[in-house]
């Protein structure tokens, strides 16, 4: 894997504003991996993925991350901070590809979510929650026994999916990144999902938006192509920027 470089970057940001978020996370990665193929990428599971997002992130934008949240109770806007060592989990020993799960009396077989199916998922286009999660058994589990009888998934109980459903996060665990927050105001806390591809790609086009701003005025200034004036370092760009402000 490889940093991006500006010029990489704002050819995903425009891209990428017409595809849905895993087929962001799949170009940026596609990118910074020239060496392996998209369907190679598209079959890791979602914490993998998610990990290597959590490196490039690291690299395009610095360790610490800030951000915003609203208490769910009162509606207080908290800001938040931490670095990406915080959030990043242990790269785990268990291949995605085949792992187990014996829980009352049912044997499953199954592999860790990966981006194929969360394309899958998107496209139905379905906002039925169940209907989902029931695709996405369907999709991960690979073999399902009661009782030494092979059964269909959707014979499957709650209890047992619910059980699945953390099993995975176990084996998973970049997939399922979880901050604890504080109300200073109500002293309310609750449990937040952090989710790398979104926030990682507001970020994206945060900077890309600013960085066309800033070409535009470099080139209409003093004439220099896109090209040159992204390859000068954001530090020289902002030198060069003060000097027709001022």
């Amino acid at each position: 894997m490889q940093a991006l470089t500006a010029e990489q970057l704002l050819a995903l940001w425009e891209s990428g504003r017409s595809q849905m978020p895993a087929q962001r996370a799949l170009a940026l990665l596609a990118a910074a991996c020239p060496e392996s193929s998209l369907e190679s990428l598209a079959a890791l599971s979602i914490g993998r993925r998610d990990a290597g997002l959590l490196r490039l992130r690291e690299w395009a934008f610095g360790s610490r991350i800030a951000g915003i949240s609203d208490c769910p109770q009162c509606s207080e806007r908290l800001e938040m901070s931490f670095t990406t060592d915080d959030i990043r989990a242990g790269e785990g020993n268990e291949s995605s590809d085949s792992l187990s799960l014996v829980v009352e009396h049912y044997e499953i077989s199954f592999r860790l979510p990966n981006s194929f199916d969360l394309i899958v998922m998107t496209m139905a286009g379905s906002e039925d929650r169940a209907a989902l999660k029931q695709t996405l058994t369907d999709r991960c589990v690979l073999h399902a026994r009661h009782d030494d009888a092979e059964i269909a998934t959707s014979q499957l109980p709650e209890s047992v999916i619910v059980a699945l459903s953390r099993r995975m996060a176990e084996a998973d665990q970049q997939s399922d990144v979880r901050l604890a927050l504080d109300c200073p105001r109500c002293k309310h806390r609750w449990v937040a999902l952090f989710d790398i591809v979104s926030f990682f790609w507001s970020e994206i086009d945060a900077w890309a938006r600013r960085v066309l701003r800033e070409i535009h005025t470099l080139a209409s200034a003093y004439g220099w192509p896109e090209r040159d004036i992204l390859a000068m370092s954001a530090g020289r760009r902002a030198i060069y920027m003060a000097m027709i402000a001022a």
